[in-house]
């Protein structure tokens, strides 16, 4: 048995126009664009390149794109006094800070300064709290985006036994809430797990975000099981001095074993620029009064 593609990128694409059209209604409605402002600090190669990428997909979307450069030498005062502007600025919806930041600036408390209603990375501890009862926030994207393929797969989760790899406040610990919610029996794996192979063994659904390249192999997956690969790994290549992407997961024996499978890349990491701009012009709506049917994103 070889394994279906879960073909993220053509997702992420049609998640974008479905924003982009009600980016469109959002302005006729509001007379003004929905609006993210992105911050970056500093001089981080792979940062400068997410935030043109954040950027150039905004304004694709039909919303305005703000963004705010400091230097690595910004104090955190600096920091902060711009998010307080940004948390006031009405034509701004939505807010991210580019991580990591440098090491003397405090990441928690530069998050807890943004307003949980502009926090579009969903990072806030509010909105993880929401997520925890189940209220209404918002959802860290990179999560929310496998949740999305996963429904788009298979439908409704309920019942489906889970497991993630990984704890992590961005993805592992949201991504086992998000399945909780859908009914899923769901266990939350690592490092440390005992007989993890085992654990694994047992799932319809696999989610994968643990940071350690190829570490799931193929005889750790279910036969027909679903595997959602977060992992973004540089390795090296055939060339020397070359490298490649691989996920967390041993693409080329876990093709054989499971049902469908999320290829890295093209898999999970379009997703989530494409949910980033969906979970702002949700902020957009909301800062404005204005309805809208979430069942459109």
């Amino acid at each position: 048995m070889t394994a279906q593609l879960i073909d993220g990128k053509a997702f992420a694409e049609g998640l974008r126009n479905r924003v982009s059209v009600l980016a469109a209604q959002f302005e006729q409605k509001a007379g003004r664009k929905a609006g993210l402002a992105v911050v970056l600090v500093g001089e981080d190669p792979a940062s400068q390149v997410y935030v043109r990428s954040k950027g150039k997909a905004t304004i694709a979307a039909h919303m305005a794109s703000f963004e705010h450069k400091l230097p690595d030498t910004a104090t955190e005062e600096e920091l902060l006094a711009l998010i307080d502007r940004l948390n006031r600025d009405p034509a701004v919806d939505g807010i991210l800070v580019q991580l990591p930041l440098p090491a003397h600036l405090d990441e928690q408390k530069v998050i807890s300064t943004i307003s949980p209603d502009k926090d579009v990375d969903g990072f806030h501890i509010i909105n993880a709290g929401r997520l925890a009862v189940g209220q209404e926030g918002f959802v860290p994207c990179t999560p929310l985006g496998c949740l999305m393929l996963l429904k788009d797969r298979l439908g409704d989760l309920a019942g489906l036994d889970a497991v993630v790899i990984g704890r992590s406040n961005i993805v592992g610990k949201p991504m086992a809430q998000l399945l909780t919610q859908e009914s899923c029996t769901v266990t939350v794996a690592h490092s440390r797990t005992k007989d993890l192979p085992g654990v694994v063994r047992r799932a319809d659904i696999v989610v994968a975000a643990v940071g350690r390249p190829e570490m799931v192999k193929a005889d750790w997956i279910k036969p027909g099981a679903i595997v959602i690969d977060v992992g973004i790994n540089r390795v090296p290549g055939a060339e020397e001095g070359k490298t490649r992407l691989v996920g967390d997961v041993d693409f080329a024996g876990a093709k054989e074993v499971a049902g469908a499978i999320t290829p890295v890349p093209g898999g999970v990491g379009p997703m989530t620029i494409a949910v980033l701009l969906r979970n702002a012009l949700v902020a957009a709506y909301r800062n404005e009064g204005l309805p809208l049917a979430m069942g459109a994103l």
